[in-house]
């Protein structure tokens, strides 16, 4: 009975021994081991044999890139403005016994550091100047922690600021001159815009006035040459009738119902050629055996066969018509 009982227990312990002789480490992962509490060395991922009882696992790394987020941290910029800052680092584990050795919590010190280089770089810097500098911090701050992070055996890969909040006044303030930029740069938009409205409005008229005139010119410049055309069409016709001075004289008769014609001729006057005229149908109506009705061109009115003589003829004067305005 005994020696069953000892039989168990030697194969609990081969069975322990084994379990700790035979280490598994995942992927992206390391293990430290230590021997009678020193370094001995660090299994990489994949099956590692170790001496049970002598050699321990001291710790576990992840050797992936971790994300850690930090809380908001009140920092002081240069115009004594306190503004919180959220950031973000993400790191990774290059060397996992410096990780283990070189620093006793990489996290903690990675958070303490971050907050005492964000603190330095923000007091240099104005407040407008924080809002505006992000990937300026960003590098400045990355650039402190990955120099005292390596030797750690830690590499910072990116820092990112998640937030900064200017205090509730200021963030008024802020609100209040953004409505006003706004608004000025809206009220220049619309001033340029009217502005340059009116200048097309003037070209368009300048334009339209231009061309205007232009047609006008050259339909004065028609109208002229139509007129002239017709004088000229006019006086060749009629010198290629070759008329004679009665048919001339009887055409001047018919133009004076048309001169007097018109309420507002207050005065209007025969030319002395009137009697030349007269006198030129006198004898054309003499010859006819008749006279001009209504004129007498001799001393007998009513001897029309003394038409053609012309001695005792009056020449028509030139006649001068009033009209006396009505008596109220």
């Amino acid at each position: 009975m005994q020696i069953i009982i000892v039989l168990i227990i030697l194969v609990v312990l081969v069975f322990i021994a084994l379990i700790k002789t035979i280490q598994v480490i995942p992927q992206a992962s390391a293990a430290i081991v230590e021997r009678f509490g020193r370094y001995t060395r660090t299994l990489n991922a994949g099956l590692n044999i170790v001496v049970p009882f002598i050699d321990s696992i001291r710790n576990r790394i992840d050797l992936r890139e971790q994300v850690v987020p930090f809380p908001p941290q009140p920092v002081i910029t240069q115009d004594n403005l306190v503004v919180n800052i959220d950031t973000v680092i993400y790191y990774q584990v290059t060397d996992a016994r410096a990780a283990t050795y070189e620093v006793a919590s990489y996290i903690q010190a990675i958070e303490q550091l971050t907050v005492t280089t964000l603190r330095n770089i923000i007091g240099g810097m104005d407040l407008e100047r924080t809002l505006t500098s992000r990937e300026e911090i960003n590098a400045a701050l990355r650039g402190v922690l990955d120099e005292a992070t390596g030797k750690w055996g830690i590499r910072v890969n990116r820092v990112e600021l998640k937030a900064i909040e200017p205090p509730t006044s200021i963030q008024d303030s802020m609100e209040k001159q953004m409505r006003a930029d706004r608004d000025k740069r809206a009220a220049i938009l619309t001033a340029e815009g009217i502005r340059q409205s009116q200048i097309l409005t003037a070209e368009g008229e300048k334009q339209s006035a231009i061309l205007r005139a232009e047609g006008e010119a050259k339909a004065a410049a028609l109208r002229a040459e139509g007129e002239a055309q017709a004088v000229r069409t006019v006086f060749e016709a009629i010198h290629a009738g070759d008329p004679d001075q009665k048919l001339l004289s009887y055409q001047y008769l018919q133009m004076l119902p048309k001169i007097a014609e018109g309420d507002a001729n207050k005065l209007w006057i025969v030319p002395s050629e009137i009697g030349d005229a007269l006198k030129g149908l006198s004898g054309a109506f003499g010859n006819l055996g008749g006279g001009v009705p209504g004129f007498n061109t001799g001393g007998n009115g009513g001897n029309g066969g003394n038409g053609g003589n012309t001695h005792g003829s009056i020449p028509a004067p030139a006649v001068e018509r009033r009209e006396e305005p009505p008596v109220s």
